[in-house]
């Protein structure tokens, strides 16, 4: 008996101190979690005296939804381009915008893009780049019906403009134009150059467009302090965590890969079909690649992203993005169980079209299918054709790189946050939003845009569009009821104002800080 208690005793001994090490380390690393909470906070905001900018709300929309009437349409065979329908829309941009025609200097680019050149006062200053495009994407004609309104028809109704291209991208072509007419009408004028590049075929890849405009000012030998383009949106309601409106920059962009599987298969009659048919065969490599996504990565674009609005979240969440060295799985997870957010974190895996069989009494001989992928920075074109030849694992299915919109590409680098160039684009949207709450923030641009062909001549390239959506209102963009409000038209018109305006300041050394690019 005394042994056995003397035994218990001894156990007990042991479970106290190892308690106390334990509580010890619990406790410790309760400060720890603290203390980087208590350090995360956001970027002290600037306050700068804002002039009052009008907008004519009525004029400015109806003339984008004159714009919009005209069938910009990018197809992907570039010989089915209306060509008609984009001269008819330069001739009455330069009947709305006569002052910008009259002062800037206006060429074409493989005969329907368009490259304005405004001469700065001081050309040893670098000059700066803002994009735009014409062209839109098609409509289903299946989809027509379910339009409110006629997606060419440009219409004014409710409080918005309606049609294809008020959001992607007609509304930052004119809104540039608007912001360059007001400036130029209170006789302004910049002191660096500044090139207004409008390509006419951004939705086919851009090939013909921006990626023309860029080789000719690569031969003059621009290189641009920086360079903005569509991209980034205000958007509230959306970031898991922040409910206050987040403007966001695109300081990098998804690179582009579309592969082609496809099965070839002896075909016969329906009622003698094998194990598996082609289309069978496609179909399990298609639920094999999408059961198997590649690996998500919480770094760069999107790391620096909550680390701007990580601090305007609530406590918990605070607790976790000011902690990644240990959350850092559990952000992944919560990122990872959205598509919105999803996209932001790994290269992205999405089954786009798919072909086979001609009769429903007949085995096909063949089937295909287009799988797109949008490549994360860090990721590799080949290394996601080792994933899909590696999860596919079987020999029937053909793997073949499409070249659809250019040849596939990767990632674009990473545009820094410290320049003059990211500090003027924030003044300019805090200005011309005038929300107190609004915060700026980089992130990863999941699309494409025009930009990347101008990622050679600088390193300072931004995306961002100034309109502030909401959750339901994404779904828009290349979507049904395409619109935007004449309210958030009339802020990015303001936020190109501010812009141009700022830009001269850039150029003024203040105290022992210069702003000079």
């Amino acid at each position: 008996m005394t042994s056995a208690l003397s035994k218990c005793g001894r156990t007990g001994g042991i479970r106290k101190p190892l308690l106390l090490i334990l509580g010890g380390f619990f406790f410790l690393l309760i400060i720890i979690l603290l203390f980087n909470t208590f350090r995360f906070t956001g970027q002290p905001v600037v306050v700068y005296p804002v002039k009052d900018i009008k907008v004519d709300g009525a004029a400015t929309a109806e003339r984008l939804a004159t714009a919009v009437r005209f069938k910009t349409i990018s197809h992907q065979d570039s010989t089915e381009h209306d060509k008609g329908a984009y001269l008819a829309l330069h001739a009455y941009l330069e009947q709305a915008f006569p002052r910008v025609h009259a002062t800037l200097s206006k060429e074409l680019v493989s005969e329907l893009s368009l490259l304005f050149t405004w001469q700065g006062v001081r050309p040893e200053l670098k000059p700066v780049v803002l994009m735009a495009h014409q062209d839109v994407v098609p409509v289903d004609p299946k989809s027509a019906d379910a339009w409110s309104y006629p997606p060419f028809g440009g219409e004014v109704r409710d409080g918005y403009v309606w049609g294809r291209g008020t959001l992607d991208m007609k509304s930052g072509l004119l809104g540039i134009l608007e912001a360059a007419e007001m400036l130029i009408d209170e006789g302004f004028q910049p002191e660096r150059t500044v090139y207004f590049v409008f390509g006419h075929d951004e939705e086919t890849g851009g090939d013909c467009g921006a990626r023309q405009v860029a080789r000719l000012l690569f031969e003059a030998g621009v290189a641009p302090a920086f360079v903005l383009d569509e991209g980034g949106l205000i958007v509230q309601d959306v970031i898991p965590g922040v409910a206050g409106p987040v403007a966001l920059i695109g300081i990098a962009e998804k690179g582009y890969l579309s592969l082609e599987l496809s099965v070839e298969s002896p075909g016969g009659h329906s009622s003698r079909p094998p194990r598996q048919t082609a289309i069978g065969i496609l179909s399990r490599s298609i639920v094999a690649l999408e059961e198997n996504s590649l690996p998500a990565r919480f770094d760069g674009a999107t790391a620096q992203l909550f680390q701007a609005v990580g601090p305007s979240m609530p406590l918990m969440e605070r607790i976790v993005f000011a902690n990644l060295w240990l959350f850092r799985p559990l952000v992944i997870r919560m990122l990872s169980a959205d598509q919105k957010t999803d996209a932001t974190i790994r290269t992205t895996t999405a089954a786009t079209m798919i072909e086979g069989g001609a009769k429903e009494n007949v085995l096909p001989t063949r089937a295909a299918a287009v799988v797109n992928f949008r490549l994360l920075p860090g990721d590799r074109v080949e290394d996601v054709i080792d994933h899909v030849d590696q999860t596919i694992d079987d020999s029937r299915v053909q793997v073949t790189v499409l070249k659809l919109q250019g040849k596939p590409r990767g990632a674009s680098p990473v545009s820094p946050t410290n320049t003059a160039g990211y500090r003027v684009l924030t003044r300019s949207i805090r200005e011309g939003s005038q929300e107190e709450d609004l915060i700026v923030a980089p992130y990863l641009t999941t699309g494409g845009t025009d930009s990347k062909h101008l990622a050679e001549l600088s390193e300072n390239v931004y995306r961002f569009t100034g309109v502030k959506l909401g959750s339901g209102d994404l779904d828009r963009l290349h979507g049904i009821n395409e619109r935007i409000s004449i309210k958030e038209y009339a802020r990015l018109i303001r936020i190109y104002y501010h812009l141009l305006r700022n830009l001269n300041e850039l150029s003024i050394e203040t105290g022992a800080q210069s702003y000079a690019f």
